[in-house]
């Protein structure tokens, strides 16, 4: 499935999803409810992948848990007793969003995911995202897990400053390998951008029920660098193409004070929200 672009004639910002921040360069180019709590699904394992890169050596080796090849959702098939590196389950979970994955990092660096995730809110504690609490290290629906747009613009700059977590939300798929079978899996990172919208670099997916189509983007071109964060889109691969075009048009990167508040009325769109792991048309 193609990507959409919008009509020159037409802002994306007339339709634009419910929460949103844009930053050109690290200045906040237009925003809406970027402070407003929603829940971020997948985008929740940018925080997992980041503590994980700074508790862990990346050539550690893992034992998949019970509980991580037990794991719903969006995942790649672990089975319990399989072993692999540290770095090959951050590709799985980072480009696959594989909650196994994930999962079997949580358990690894923490011994089980409740320890984890408390390791997960003082992190977020100590980057000042005073609007983001979590609950589980995947991004499952919950009441208690929550965060901001403004958050996850914080946490995605401060992830990104990890070497191997640039390289893996930029590649478009890779293959990785038990270390004691024969099993091997191929990986497709689920962010359509990479590889479709110029100079796209990043990030990460995140779909579910509560949370509707999240996406965090970035892309650079030349001297400019655009951050976007959607949250509960209807359509993310219709409005993120034509907001990124519309930072890299823009003339300056100053604050928008007076964002459209209108909200999505626009029927039209590539498919409804599902539940991460849910196979839609490419």
């Amino acid at each position: 499935m193609a990507l959409c672009s919008a009509d020159a004639a037409s802002s994306p910002f007339t339709h634009s999803p419910p929460s949103y921040l844009i930053q050109i360069n690290g200045h906040v180019y237009k925003e809406r409810n970027a402070h407003i709590r929603r829940p971020p699904a997948s985008l929740t394992k940018i925080m997992t992948a980041l503590i994980v890169m700074e508790s862990c050596n990346l050539d550690e080796v893992v034992v998949v848990s019970r509980g991580a090849a037990g794991e719903t959702g969006s995942r790649i098939g672990l089975r319990k007793g399989e072993k692999l590196t540290v770095r090959d389950l951050l590709a799985a979970t980072l480009m696959a969003s594989a909650n196994d994955a994930c999962r079997a990092l949580a358990d690894h660096a923490c011994g089980n995911q409740r320890n984890f995730v408390l390791k997960m809110n003082a992190r977020a504690r100590a980057l000042q995202l005073r609007d983001t609490r979590f609950t589980n290290a995947c991004g499952h629906d919950n009441a208690g897990l929550y965060t901001t747009a403004h958050d996850l613009a914080l946490l995605t700059e401060k992830a990104m400053q990890k070497p191997l977590f640039a390289q893996l939300v930029a590649r478009k798929d890779m293959r990785i390998r038990t270390l004691n079978s024969k099993r091997s899996y191929h990986i497709r990172n689920k962010n359509r951008l990479i590889g479709r919208y110029p100079g796209a670099i990043g990030v990460k997916t995140g779909t579910t029920p509560n949370a509707g189509q999240c996406l965090v983007a970035m892309a650079e071109r030349e001297e400019r660098k655009v951050l976007l964060v959607i949250m509960h889109a209807r359509n993310r691969w219709w409005v993120a193409p034509a907001m990124l075009d519309a930072a890299f048009a823009a003339e300056s990167a100053t604050i928008d004070e007076n964002p459209d508040n209108t909200h999505e009325s626009n029927s039209r769109r590539l498919y409804e929200a599902l539940p991460e792991g849910t196979l839609v048309p490419d």
